[in-house]
């Protein structure tokens, strides 16, 4: 198989060379690894953050997007290869989150060491569907439909020219997500924590405490104040329940919290 280029898909905005845990963190649809500096500057050098880059977006704006949520973790599979050497945990926001599921699935169906934890954040239970149809909406609407989830540049979305450079990207992203169908009877073992917030117009309480049904580990839901970016304004509780989980895992592999 060809080895994927890892400084393609990965980024450390932060140095952690002893950390005793990694994060990877998997962005939203239209997201890129950028989203995720403020977490790794608050997490190092504890934990090591490693921020995935999809294909099509910043610096790889040029390469053709990925469109299906098994297309992403086939590459993450193995892009992921060379850490197994220290606990990792998978944090997903909105897309992301189903992607880490689906990832961390693989992971223990190839023989390689699971997740130590998984965090699922603004997005409903792998099992739970909605009919949305964002992906072959007009760019009209898929714009509203930005503007009305928060979380992207204002600017960026009043810009014709970066809008048609992102939208591609964009529409693919929610191609992946809402044609993806979980497998029933494929259940992970991990500890999962679900983030969601109170106002989330794609996602309800009862949504995201399903995800209960998709590991025999420990689950744990915390709603919190806000829409579907509510982990902007809500980043401190966020982060002090990241960082309290995977001192569990340093201690419970030896290593100091």
């Amino acid at each position: 198989m060809h080895q994927p280029d890892v400084e393609k898909w990965l980024r450390r905005f932060a140095q952690a060379p002893d950390a005793r845990a990694r994060l990877v963190c998997l962005p939203h649809a239209g997201g890129s690894a950028s989203f995720f500096f403020p977490l790794a500057k608050a997490l190092a050098p504890a934990v090591e953050v490693l921020a995935v880059q999809y294909p099509g977006r910043q610096d790889r704006r040029h390469e053709p997007p990925v469109d299906s949520i098994g297309g992403l973790t086939n590459r993450l599979l193995e892009v992921l290869r060379p850490f197994d050497d220290r606990p990792l945990a998978l944090f997903g926001h909105s897309m992301g989150a189903i992607i880490g599921y689906e990832l961390a699935l693989r992971m223990a169906e190839a023989g390689r060491p699971t997740p130590a934890h998984l965090f699922a954040s603004g997005r409903r239970a792998p099992s739970r569907y909605r009919d949305d149809d964002v992906r072959g909406a007009s760019d009209e609407r898929l714009v509203a439909e930005l503007r009305k989830l928060g979380g992207s540049d204002a600017a960026m979305l009043a810009d014709p020219e970066l809008l048609a450079m992102v939208l591609p990207a964009i529409r693919s992203d929610y191609r992946a997500v809402e044609t993806y169908r979980h497998e029933p009877g494929r259940q992970l073992d991990c500890p999962v924590t679900v983030f969601t917030g109170d106002r989330d117009p794609r996602v309800s309480v009862e949504e995201a405490r399903a995800w209960e049904e998709h590991t025999t580990g420990p689950t744990e839901l915390k709603v919190l104040p806000g829409g579907h970016f509510f982990l902007v304004d809500q980043a401190a509780p966020m982060i002090a329940t990241i960082t309290g989980k995977l001192a569990g895992v340093a201690l419970a592999t030896g290593g100091k919290p």
